[in-house]
């Protein structure tokens, strides 16, 4: 799922090292009837206005009465999506002259059969969100989801799922994680729904780069590469990662990987049992920070081919399409991923040591300014994510803090603590290794299990910094990073030449709003306001385009008048500037770190035993 820093969604399950065969989820009991598939046939003639038409074959074996069901979310994004607005137009062709559909309920369809064999329905599905989990369909390419897609059988998840797209003139190709049905281009197969539901499909002028790693074949699709793409220097270092992320599993468990590199001006990545799609824009390659940060979600996502997808938590499988499923250890999965995406980048040797401690250091930073982590658990924020995560407001920084956030930071400092107590002979990569061979598959683990396997690994006196760490809003403690490592923090910034008062603003038809007010700041003790229009400081106007040189003028302790329209009303309101926070929280080597740090640092930057 997606890490908030690059709008990673971050958001979605095998014995180690095993093959695809097995499903992201518990399995489901066998069907009559399983080897009787469910056939799709997808066309595009009106993608140009976002549309792909699909005919659907449903075997009915008898059955006088067929339910069809579409999935209201996708694993790995945690927010009811209601994927069935965007359909239309359900009828049934065959057997000619049957009943029309009734809608039973708001993702569910009832078809009398007729005693047909089988039963054809045609559909059309509206596709215009640019985003990881939903559909995009324009007239040069689309990016189909299963459950934004497909219609299936109620109680025919586990048959197979056939799928051919009759592509439009100047498609080249379809690309997928799908395994490829054999005689006819561009048509897949699925084992199951779950399967179809984890597997994206890409269509269109599609650049495809390819490597061979332990045999295994892995792809680069470039979605609308134009001219400002090197695919050639993409491929190479997206295979360094593979290679370490191999090297630190010891092994690769799928039969192929597909990553789909949607160049389209948006962001975010979504992981997938053997492929993945990630947003960018086209402009990443051009600066060494945003080419980074696009190799840092191609990590992220990747990671997830074991932490989520293989090894998961218990709650998460079997997937109940239609409802919520609720899991207190997303800090966990999603967490500790965004470490592991950006440590395993540096472990590459893609990454300097710099650069990893800089963006090490903007989460750290990232957690400890946010109010919420004073009011909300982590294992709270994972519980909630389906109604706070991804429905975030103006008031969200004063009273939640993100799984994915608070995750990567404890982890590092499990990882820390590991390293001290077993004098750098056991790390969190051995609590990870570990867990997936006991939990990976179709077992899953519970929130105790994972627990239980970090003390074993790093010793009993963790149960407490454990609970304190997940199960409160206590401060963490991050002496133990710095000791293991020989780092410090560096001092604060100075900001006292600056007023502060610890608002975010934006600029809406030439108004300059407040967006955004933080707990406990000078704006808050004011009684500014969310969407409070800031006129003038004074007696002086404050143009939208000033606001920040303005605040120069204004020290801390700078007492002042704002003049504010609040829903069309003027009103006079007194501040008081404070100082903003500086930045105590920037990571950098002590100047004489003893021999013991310096090897645990080395060991740690270079996933060395």
């Amino acid at each position: 799922m997606l890490r908030p820093l690059f709008l990673f969604v971050l958001f979605a399950c095998l014995t180690p090292m095993t093959t695809d065969a097995q499903t992201a989820g518990a399995p489901r009991g066998p069907r009559p009837g399983a080897a009787d598939p469910i056939r799709y046939t997808l066309r595009f003639p009106d993608a140009a206005r976002h549309y792909v038409d699909v005919e659907a074959s449903y075997p009915a074996a008898g059955q006088t009465r067929l339910e069809l069901m579409m999935a209201v979310w996708t694993p790995g994004s945690y927010l009811v999506r209601e994927y069935a607005r965007h359909v239309e137009g359900v009828e049934v062709v065959q057997p000619s002259g049957g009943a029309a559909p009734v809608k039973t309920r708001k993702n569910r369809w009832a078809i009398d059969t007729g005693g047909a064999p089988r039963v054809t329905v045609r559909y059309r599905v509206y596709g215009r969100e640019m985003s990881v989990r939903t559909n995009w369909v324009e007239a040069r390419f689309a990016l189909l989801q299963g459950a934004a897609t497909f219609l299936t059988l109620v109680d025919g998840l586990q048959r197979p799922h056939h799928v051919s797209l009759d592509l439009p003139q100047g498609w080249a190709r379809a690309m997928s994680g799908l395994p490829e049905g054999s005689g006819t281009p561009s048509t897949f197969v699925a084992a199951d729904f779950d399967t179809l539901v984890d597997s994206p499909i890409v269509a269109g002028d599609l650049k495809v780069y390819e490597f061979t790693r332990s045999g295994t074949p892995h792809y680069l699709v470039n979605v609308n590469e134009g001219g400002t793409w090197d695919g050639a220097r993409a491929i190479g270092d997206v295979e360094r990662i593979v290679a370490e992320h191999e090297r630190m599993w010891g092994g690769l468990p799928y039969d192929k990987y597909v990553f789909i590199n949607m160049i389209t001006e948006a962001g975010g990545g979504l992981e997938h049992k053997n492929s993945t799609v990630l947003m960018t824009s086209r402009w990443a390659m051009g600066t060494r920070p945003s080419y980074l940060a696009w190799l840092n979600l191609v990590s992220h996502e990747f990671f997830h081919v074991w932490n989520v997808k293989r090894l998961r938590p218990a709650a998460l499988g079997p997937f109940d399409y239609e409802n919520e499923t609720y899991s207190p250890s997303l800090w966990m999965s999603e967490g500790f991923t965004s470490y592991y995406g950006d440590l395993l980048v540096r472990r590459a040797g893609i990454a300097s040591d710099a650069e990893y401690f800089g963006n090490l250091s903007g989460d750290i930073r990232a957690l400890e300014t946010t109010p919420g982590r004073l009011v909300q658990p982590v294992t709270q924020s994972s519980y909630d994510a389906w109604i706070k995560q991804y429905r975030p407001d103006e008031n969200s920084p004063n009273t939640t803090i993100s799984y994915y956030t608070k995750g990567l930071v404890i982890a590092v400092l499990l990882d820390a603590r590991i390293r001290l107590a077993t004098g750098n002979q056991k790390s969190l990569d051995d609590v990870m290794r570990l867990a997936y061979e006991r939990y990976s598959g179709v077992r899953g683990f519970t929130e105790a299990q994972f627990r239980a396997v970090v003390t074993e690994v790093g010793g009993a006196e963790l149960t407490d910094v454990l609970a304190r760490a997940l199960d409160t809003t206590q401060p963490l403690d991050y002496q133990p990073l710095l000791d293991a490592y020989g780092l410090q923090f560096a001092p604060a910034d100075s900001l006292a030449t600056r007023g502060w008062l610890g608002i975010t603003t934006r600029v809406d038809a030439g108004r300059l709003l407040v967006n955004q007010v933080r707990r406990d700041t000078p704006a808050a003790a004011a009684g500014l306001n969310v969407d409070d229009e800031i006129i003038a400081i004074g007696d002086y106007r404050v143009r939208a385009d000033q606001w920040e040189r303005r605040l120069e003028q204004y020290p801390p302790t700078t007492a002042a008048t704002l003049l504010v329209a609040r829903r069309d009303q003027l009103m006079k309101i007194e501040v008081t500037f404070g100082q903003e926070p500086g930045n105590a929280w920037r990571l950098t080597p002590r100047v004489a770190p003893t021999a013991a740090q310096t090897a645990t640092r080395a060991a740690w930057l270079g996933g060395t035993p």
